[in-house]
């Protein structure tokens, strides 16, 4: 998943919004810290689910700030965060249904994962919560003019 946010990284720009979707553990926050870092973003890049959004000022560019829609009940809670959509790279996961209509641009990425390994079968030793890595399907899908013609 970092190595998708540092490659995602190489195509956005100030004013761009990134919806992260994928269940508890599917990569969100890893992916944004491969994005954090690709940009040069100071401090560490770590879900914040319970200050709900951390700026990341950047070496190169745009800050980087990372929201957690998470604890979120209504999409006016988004709004009373007082976001620098304009002037930053705006990631926010569990977005979905909370960004509609702050921008007419969205880069939405969903993160789906396995929900694990079959545990149960014979010669399986694996604890049901100590399975390893799995693989993710990712599709990304940006609508809007700003990604009419951006090739990811």
């Amino acid at each position: 998943m970092g190595a998708l946010g540092a490659r995602l990284a190489a195509v956005l720009r100030a004013g761009d919004l990134v919806v992260l979707t994928g269940p508890l553990g599917a990569g969100k926050t890893t992916l944004t810290r491969g994005l954090g870092a690709a940009l040069g973003a100071r401090g560490q890049v770590s879900s914040p689910t319970f200050v709900l959004a951390r700026t990341h000022p950047t070496t190169a560019g745009p800050d980087l700030v990372h929201v957690d829609a998470y604890r979120l009940s209504d999409p006016v809670e988004l709004d009373d965060l007082d976001l620098d959509w304009d002037g930053a790279i705006v990631v926010v996961e569990w977005g979905r249904g909370f960004v509609d209509g702050v921008s007419d641009s969205v880069l939405d990425v969903e993160i789906v994962r396995a929900t694990g390994a079959d545990t149960t079968a014979p010669g399986a030793d694996l604890d049901p919560d100590d399975v390893p890595d799995e693989p993710r399907r990712v599709v990304v899908t940006g609508t809007g003019p700003r990604w009419a013609d951006v090739t990811i």
